[in-house]
């Protein structure tokens, strides 16, 4: 919620437009000197990153005004081949959530955008241009094309890779690694006990990754200029790898040995100012109710299943590539 400005563009001297300041809606007015919006980003693979409700509030803004967008794919830096976590429900609709789809939705911007076209029935004039040569099995290691931060916090492959799930972190006071060189890889807090944590932890919680114990001191945001404990987590088989429920067990360990001191975070998170930033992050309230019941990450599981199991479906119908 730290906004950017209106500009002027110092070289080509034409007006750029903020869609992350006073609107997040393009206005008739920016609208108005253009026939075609080209959307040129680089997602991330997880239903919170706003690139891609940005690009929904573009569409239904280009239907209402009578516009054509074109959307450049990119690849999917997490792979488009499996899908994680539970599915956003319409009571928690918001900014990091606008439709109900599932936290590690597996699709490419592209195939994002004529999902929420088509099925969700925004109805702009859209034309996706797809890539070549990519596959759904693809992490963004295997494309060979250069990384290009897509926003300061997500610095490298590996942290886009974790994010699903360390985006977690969020919605509470623990330090999710802003403010330090490696975001989402790293996470802790001043209170964290680091040794009772990591025996804590099941080790079919932990398929795929390794918990490295260390202390940090971030800059800014959470706990800055403050010592504080916690883990690296080095991703060593991204097949094994489910970054969703390997933090939700890791965030279920510290709500059990830390129950004086963990807290959730409370309110405003992305221009949502009343309920909870967890809840908004999950899309769900049952996911945090489940954690704090010390449910069952299996039961959980189960519970998401039947959804999952229909988007899975609902998905194929918009892929580009196989």
């Amino acid at each position: 919620m730290v906004p950017s400005e209106d500009m002027v563009h110092p070289v080509l001297n034409i007006p750029v437009f903020s869609l992350y300041g006073v609107t997040r809606t393009p206005t008739e007015a920016m609208l108005e000197p253009i026939d075609v919006l080209i959307i040129d980003l680089q997602d991330v693979g997880t239903r919170v990153y706003t690139f891609i409700h940005t690009m929904a509030l573009c569409l239904e803004a280009a239907r209402s005004h009578g516009k054509h967008i074109v959307v450049l794919d990119r690849p999917n830096p997490i792979g488009g081949d499996r899908l994680e976590g539970n599915c956003l429900i319409p009571e928690y609709t918001s900014f990091v959530g606008m439709y109900p789809i599932p936290m590690r939705h597996g699709l490419t911007i592209g195939e994002v955008a004529l999902l929420f076209n088509n099925h969700f029935g925004i109805g702009c004039e859209l034309t996706v241009v797809p890539m070549a040569g990519w596959q759904r099995n693809m992490l963004f290691h295997n494309t060979g094309l250069p990384w290009i931060a897509p926003s300061p916090n997500l610095p490298t492959p590996t942290s886009a890779l974790v994010y699903p799930g360390q985006v977690l972190w969020e919605g509470t006071n623990v330090s999710e690694g802003r403010g330090t060189t490696q975001p989402f890889e790293l996470f802790g807090a001043p209170f964290f006990d680091v040794v009772r944590l990591r025996k804590s932890m099941p080790k079919q919680s932990l398929s795929g990754v390794n918990l490295r114990p260390i202390a940090f001191e971030p800059t800014s945001n959470k706990w800055a200029a403050r010592l504080c404990h916690g883990f690296q987590l080095h991703v060593i088989d991204p097949e094994r790898y489910r970054p969703y429920r390997t933090t939700l067990a890791l965030l279920q360990a510290v709500v059990a040995l830390h129950p004086q001191t963990f807290q959730w975070k409370p309110p405003p998170y992305e221009y949502e100012f009343e309920k909870c930033p967890f809840d908004l992050i999950t899309g769900d309230p049952a996911v945090r109710k489940a954690i704090e019941n010390m449910e069952p990450l299996e039961d959980m599981e189960e519970s998401w299943r039947g959804d999952l199991l229909a988007f899975e479906e609902l998905r194929r119908a918009y892929f580009l590539y196989e």
